[in-house]
């Protein structure tokens, strides 16, 4: 009869044992990173315009300014509400005070499809401020979510059901036919099956979420590209990481997307209410550039969405080029075994 230590030793391998000891980091890196995130929202440099006479707007704009912990960032706008409105609907602002120097009641101008989250704490922030100079503060939503988007979530609720399905997708194809492509060739097919996939679930992820459940509004056009575009890129990222580190790849795309990428996505807290590391990671991962983007086509006429763009981009060519480049290798060396 076989020792116990010898069934162990054949029921659980040292490669098993590696892995359960990564799944246990994964897991608790998870529990960090969301609570890290989310445990004490508070604002931080929230891009505020301000409109006002001169002479009251220049105390006033040094006053906010001094707030403790610099919850907003002050910017002197020109214009009028009018010019205050329009750099809203651009994103160039997050919300804008607009003064009234006849009365004591000032009109908050807020955008609840960038997250009602964000228009609250600031309307609370400026709430304060102003009563100590005995005003009242009163909100109006410039850019309000759709009545079937509560809260302005549906967008990051999209865009976490794509990256889900794009690293799905690179994970089956690595465990039905081996994690690393043998060569180029078999490369190519996974990317071309990935992007088949990435247009199929950009398509009715949008329709879902647009038509069907009327949660999201905008073009389904843009969506469907945007949906194409972010499962791509994570699924593409997903390969390349396989190609590097083979199965364990799939565990370094679960942690780049979700452990650090949903909870700094700006989606339940937008960037300024989340901590500096997450609002410093947030723009350059796919989840935070998707959710940005998709609530830009739905309530901001697709404004602000160049950079966006430019870095779920980079993610796909990225994650392509080392797919592409990791597959020659291992096709080399099975040449060279072979000769």
């Amino acid at each position: 009869m076989p020792s116990f230590a010898q069934e162990l030793r054949s029921a659980v391998t040292t490669r098993a044992a590696v892995l359960v000891i990564g799944a246990l980091v994964l897991q608790l890196a998870f529990i960090a990173s969301y609570v890290g995130a989310f445990h004490s929202p508070r604002p931080k440099e929230v891009a505020l315009g301000l409109v006002a006479p001169r002479p009251i707007g220049a105390q006033l704009e040094e006053r906010l300014d001094r707030l403790p912990g610099r919850p907003l960032d002050v910017r002197t706008v020109d214009g009028g509400e009018a010019a205050a409105t329009a750099q809203i609907r651009n994103r160039d602002l997050d919300a804008a005070l607009v003064v009234d120097p006849r009365g004591t009641t000032d009109t908050l101008l807020v955008a609840g499809g960038a997250g009602a989250s964000l228009a609250q704490a600031t309307e609370a922030v400026l709430t304060r401020a102003e009563a100590v100079e005995g005003r009242t503060v009163r909100a109006r939503d410039v850019a309000p979510a759709a009545a079937g988007d509560a809260r302005g979530l549906t967008a990051f609720y999209l865009v976490v059901g794509w990256c889900v399905g794009g690293y799905l997708c690179a994970a089956i194809l690595a465990i039905s036919a081996g994690a690393r492509p043998a060569n180029p060739h078999r490369a190519v097919i996974r990317l071309g099956a990935l992007a088949l996939y990435a247009a199929a679930a950009g398509l009715l992820g949008t329709l879902i979420a647009g038509p069907v459940l009327d949660a999201l509004p905008g073009s389904v056009l843009g969506l469907w590209g945007l949906g194409t575009l972010v499962v791509f890129a994570v699924g593409a990222t997903t390969l390349a990481l396989q190609g590097l580190a083979g199965i364990v790849g799939i565990g370094l795309a679960i942690a780049i997307v979700v452990v650090l990428g949903n909870p700094s996505a700006g989606g339940a807290y937008p960037y300024p209410l989340l901590p500096p590391f997450w609002n410093a990671i947030g723009p350059a991962l796919p989840p935070g550039a998707g959710t940005w983007s998709a609530r830009s086509i739905a309530y901001f006429r697709g404004n602000g969405m160049t950079v966006p763009l430019l870095v779920l981009s980079a993610w796909a060519v990225a994650g392509t080029a080392v797919t592409m480049v990791c597959a020659g290798a291992r096709g080399r060396e099975r040449g060279e075994d072979v000769a």
